[in-house]
């Protein structure tokens, strides 16, 4: 087999479980050198045990792999600068950053706790940027010491941001945030050699599978197995990538795609007069496309306003 990372240094966030342990387990079968950071908390974010990312460890070790283990919290600062200084101790330097930590709160927006929405926005928003931040300045620092590099930055953002779903108004904005944060991380990084992209996976773990995502049959709960994220980011993370920045990749055991994002739908000539505003507002909502359901595709059907 083509080994796609050999002598790659990567960092993943969140790898002890589900989608995390996915992309470390076969990004060191492609030959690269992991970071295996995880805080090992529950569901909600309470907790620690630095077991599950030394399972994974121990996993590529086994395998004839290179890994160390790293319980930093990622959102917190000094944190997630400890993790980008590890890898850079340890291996001698730094090539790929997967953002994949995540926790839940969901509760309807009537409900919703300041705690529960602070928790998750700080777990996924800021758990994003500041690994991110500490990685794009050691790079920095290298391109203007005159060093080449060939660096890259995966996040992870999620159909429940960029579709939107009922009941997640606290993950949902944090994952929108991880999009656009991609798009324009994209736009600052590229004269330093670095690329930056986002998945959105669909996966049974243990953050969803109280969610109703998926078939309870066998071959439906394959098609949701978290393996299937694995290979984008993979490939993302290799060498052959590096033409490559500022997408958002959706991936599940249905299908890989990329999605479009926001496009101007249709526009008139300025108006100053808010008492004409009502026909123009209903001409223009009639010729835009309905935003998305959970699936990608405009919304339809009954109960479905163009707003859902």
């Amino acid at each position: 087999m083509s080994r796609l990372c050999e002598g790659r240094i990567v960092i993943v966030t969140g790898a002890g479980r589900g989608i995390g342990r996915e992309h470390a387990l076969l990004l060191a079968s492609h030959g690269a050198k992991l970071v295996v950071n995880d805080l090992g908390a529950t569901v909600d974010g309470t907790g620690g045990d630095v077991s599950p990312a030394q399972d994974v460890a121990n996993e590529i070790m086994a395998m004839g792999g290179e890994a160390v283990v790293n319980g930093d919290d990622v959102s917190d600062w000094e944190g997630a600068q400890r993790l980008i200084n590890q890898a850079v101790e340890t291996f001698g330097g730094l090539d790929v950053v997967v953002n994949n930590a995540g926790i839940l709160r969901d509760r309807m927006l009537t409900n919703m706790t300041e705690a529960e929405w602070d928790a998750v926005i700080k777990v996924h928003l800021k758990g994003t940027f500041a690994p991110s931040r500490w990685a794009a300045a050691y790079w920095r620092e290298r391109s203007k010491e005159g060093q080449t590099n060939d660096a890259r930055i995966i996040n992870t953002t999620s159909v429940s941001g960029i579709y939107g779903n009922p009941g997640q108004t606290n993950y949902g904005a944090a994952k929108a945030g991880i999009a656009s944060f991609t798009i324009i991380a994209a736009q600052e990084l590229a004269r330093y050699g670095v690329t930056c992209n986002a998945i959105s996976p669909g996966a049974l773990t243990r953050m969803t599978e109280n969610l109703g995502m998926g078939d309870t049959d066998e071959e439906g709960r394959e098609m949701m197995s978290p393996r299937w994220i694995a290979p984008i980011v993979t490939w993302l993370s290799s060498t052959e990538s590096a033409s490559v920045t500022g997408r958002v990749f959706q991936a599940s055991g249905r299908g890989l795609g990329i999605a479009n994002m926001w496009h101007q739908g249709p526009m008139v000539d300025a108006i100053d007069d808010p008492t004409v505003l009502g026909s123009v507002v209903r001409d223009l909502e009639s010729k835009a496309q309905r935003n998305s359901d959970m699936n990608g595709h405009p919304a339809t059907g009954p109960g479905r306003p163009n707003i859902w």
